[in-house]
């Protein structure tokens, strides 16, 4: 009797251990011994405890076979069982096979508080467990966020927080646009203001030709060269340079060449438009502007400028397919000193004109007109004298001019930036370098100059 309480004891204390953990461990019966009719009584007559009784059901097992188990059959003196359970990752496994009559009764009982997703049945006839049909316990793991695992929290969580970052930084950049749109003071109108009205059939030149005689002299008034820019036809690419592209484009049928500038550009449209609208500007030999405008949302910006078209190219182009005679050779020269001249001379008057240094001279910069004479282009580095306060207007533009044509003392950043004589000189340096340039292509009593 003293041996049965301490077993039952031991039992007892094994399923206390058991009901703490969160797994569950079948004891599965593996048979060493063989079996006998009596399972309760050895050959010398001894009576047995239920548990040290001799192996006598036969059970189906799989899963929880022992080693020397045939047939997916064992043998066991306690209950043969079914059991199907839930592992964390959702998986259902259905398994079966022999308990040893240890303990069997309380593991048959099973307590729902070890694992939440587990059932045992237990039988005690031969094969009983092969109809067990053991079915899991509803479902009592909280519903939500709360009752996924750790991984899907962590990923939820960092899908969250990088929505957030990119929230933030699209905020951010929207901001930094918006300020930049603000801060342009100038052809900063509404995209959609209504056009002005420009009648059927009137050319550029008549309109141009009205603003000098009823205006201010600085060319078309700003919305009518934002209609003429929003009418523009571009037909071709005729040029490429550091500040942007050239296009050959139309309005009305009228050619007309768009020069377009490269976002980083935005100084050099800026000063190039501002000269171009200076009053008393317009001249025969000053390449013939017609309309400035801005176009473009936050995302991306186009500045155009757009001016008379000529065909011939420019005087670099023009130089190197064609020889000059001496008469073609002193036309040229003279309506570019004529246009050089115009740029540098100080016009006074109530509306007057200031003088202008071009600061960037070279035979690309000068175009040829349709009837043989010279243009000066591209004004983008030009500086303005003040005559009433003696004060340089320099642009605030990080463009330099074209080292080949640089005057010694703008090479070695030796020139007076306050003193706008030195501008005047450092022009004259570049422009005798375009006169010797003609002089080489020029052919007389049937030899050339140089």
């Amino acid at each position: 009797m003293v041996e049965h309480f301490v077993a039952t004891l031991i039992g007892c204390v094994l399923l206390a251990v058991h009901s703490q953990g969160q797994n569950f461990d079948i004891l599965p019966h593996r048979t060493g011994m063989k079996s006998n009719s009596d399972p309760k009584k050895l050959e010398n007559g001894v009576t047995l405890a239920p548990e040290d009784t001799l192996p006598f059901l036969n059970c189906y097992c799989y899963g929880y076979c022992p080693e020397d188990a045939t047939n997916n059959t064992c043998i066991t003196n306690g209950h043969c069982f079914a059991i199907i359970e839930e592992d964390e990752h959702g998986e259902i496994t259905l398994t079966s096979g022999c308990m040893k009559l240890e303990g069997s009764d309380f593991q048959c009982k099973d307590s729902p508080k070890a694992q939440l997703r587990r059932t045992i049945e237990c039988c005690r006839t031969d094969f009983c467990n092969r109809d067990l049909q053991p079915t899991l316990p509803p479902d009592g793991r909280p519903v939500g966020i709360f009752g996924r695992s750790i991984h899907v929290i962590a990923l939820i969580i960092s899908i969250v927080v990088c929505l957030l970052f990119m929230m933030l930084l699209i905020f951010i950049t929207c901001m930094y646009k918006h300020k930049l749109a603000t801060q342009r003071m100038l052809y900063n109108r509404d995209l959609e203001q209504d056009e002005a009205f420009i009648p059927a059939g009137e050319s550029l030149k008549a309109l141009i030709d009205l603003s000098q005689s009823s205006g201010s002299g600085s060319g078309l008034p700003l919305l009518v060269q934002r209609t003429i820019a929003k009418q523009i036809q571009m037909v071709r690419q005729i040029g490429k340079g550091r500040y942007g592209e050239v296009w050959m484009g139309k309005w009305r049928g009228e050619k007309v060449a768009v020069k377009v500038f490269f976002t980083a550009e935005e100084a050099s449209w800026f000063r190039e438009t501002e000269i171009y609208q200076t009053v008393l500007m317009r001249h025969e030999n000053i390449l013939g502007f017609i309309a400035a405008d801005i176009k473009g949302t936050g995302s991306w910006t186009q500045m155009y400028l757009i001016t008379e078209y000529h065909e011939n190219g420019s005087l670099y182009d023009f130089l190197k397919c064609a020889t000059l005679d001496t008469r073609s050779l002193l036309k040229l020269a003279y309506s570019a000193a004529c246009g050089l001249c115009h740029l540098h001379t100080e016009i006074y008057g109530t509306q007057g004109k200031p003088a202008i240094a071009h600061r960037d001279l070279k035979s690309k910069n000068i175009l040829i007109k349709e009837n043989w004479t010279c243009c000066i282009a591209d004004l983008g580095l030009a500086v303005k004298f003040n005559s009433d306060t003696h004060e340089v207007d320099i642009p605030l533009n990080t463009r330099v001019g074209t080292k080949r044509y640089m005057a010694p003392e703008v090479l070695d950043e030796s020139l007076n930036k306050n003193n706008f004589q030195a501008y005047i000189m450092a022009d004259i340096y570049s422009f005798s370098l375009i006169i010797w340039e003609m002089t080489r292509r020029c052919i007389t009593g049937g030899k050339a100059l140089y």
